[in-house]
């Protein structure tokens, strides 16, 4: 017998989930027109005078404003007809350093619909579908994603929870960084230690060129290069640090990664691997945050590393327990986690 109470529940959180679903393609237009950024900038205004500030149509404007402030996304003032972008809203959609800006957020969400076709017949013939094969610009969306939180956690958080990494970073250490996607983390921690050496490594050429790019616009061309290289066979070694952030589970075998890591570090090297927050079991990951992670991993990661060499599919909620084998198979004899946020999970292993 169907429980009524339970019943309107359950289609309250489907309206609001329709609602948060409907309002991705919505948040886009904001971003990439600069919508949230021209209310951040200028404060309360009519329609009129955003659409004048922003070069966009006023119908279509008046229908966006509506539906951001049906979303609570911005405030209405009935009195004057203004719309604005309340400082915490702002937070998320127009401050691009801010730990809680979430538009690469938005941008990924769209790019998960946009592999819908790619996807779907993997669940049949669990093929995967390869990291350069994604719909759209996934490494972008990803990239974007995944930037401020390298911004605000990496060089003031992370890096200081290693043992003795600081020191060696400050004095002059020589660092990989493998599967660094478009660049943002090396480019981070070589803008914050410039008597290091720094050398990003990623499979995929495209992001390696956007990469070069990030790195020739933030200055940092002097102890920062990046090349083409797989986790598996990059070049060079004699490495005081090593970082993996956000990739590891992606990675078809991520145990020979491992072990290429421990053979390319010194005796007293580190590895620091970053990854989605998340327990070792599935009812410790039935939460907000697990939610993101497993629909992105369904998406992106499984069929990334279904793509690969060996296809262990780790998932983005592969769990410490789970990592630790991969790494301990590897050949590192000491993994603690040296720190965590609410969305990562920071390893440290030793050889």
């Amino acid at each position: 017998m169907v429980d009524e109470a339970k019943l309107h529940q359950f289609v309250g959180q489907m309206l609001a989930d329709l609602g948060g679903a409907a309002s991705v393609a919505l948040v886009r237009i904001g971003d990439e027109l600069g919508l949230y950024k021209a209310l951040h900038a200028k404060g309360p205004m009519s329609v009129a005078e955003l659409a004048a500030a922003t070069g966009v149509h006023q119908r279509y404007l008046r229908e966006w404003l509506s539906h951001q402030a049906a979303s609570s996304y911005v405030a209405y003032d009935p009195a004057t007809q203004k719309f604005a972008l309340p400082a915490e809203q702002a937070m998320v959609f127009a401050v691009e350093d801010s730990p809680v800006y979430l538009n690469g957020a938005f941008e990924t969400m769209a790019a998960l619909l946009g592999n819908l076709d790619l996807v779907k017949p993997a669940f049949k013939t669990g093929q995967g579908v390869a990291w350069g094969a994604q719909s759209t610009c996934m490494f972008c969306a990803v990239a974007r994603f995944f930037r401020p939180g390298y911004h605000n956690n990496l060089v003031g958080a992370w890096l200081p929870a290693l043992d003795g990494v600081v020191d060696k970073l400050q004095r002059g250490a020589k660092v990989a960084d493998v599967g660094c996607g478009h660049g943002w983390s090396t480019v981070f921690m070589a803008n914050a230690f410039p008597n290091s050496q720094f050398v990003g490594y990623d499979f995929h050429a495209g992001s390696i060129e956007a990469a070069r790019q990030h790195a020739q616009e933030h200055g940092v061309g002097a102890n920062c290069r990046f090349e083409v290289g797989a986790a598996k066979d990059y070049a060079g070694g004699d490495f005081d640090l090593v970082t993996f952030f956000d990739c590891l589970h992606d990675m078809g075998d991520p145990a020979g990664a491992a072990a290429h890591v421990r053979q390319s570090l010194k005796p007293d090297g580190s590895w620091m691997i970053v990854e989605p927050m998340a327990g070792d079991r599935l009812e410790d990951n039935l939460n907000p945050v697990g939610r993101i992670y497993y629909a992105a991993s369904t998406m992106v990661c499984v069929p990334t590393s279904l793509a690969q060499e060996v296809g262990a599919a780790l998932g983005a909620q592969a769990g410490e327990a789970r990592l630790r084998e991969v790494i301990t198979a590897g050949g590192f004899r000491s993994v603690r986690r040296a720190t965590e946020t609410p969305f990562n999970m920071i390893l440290e292993a030793r050889p």
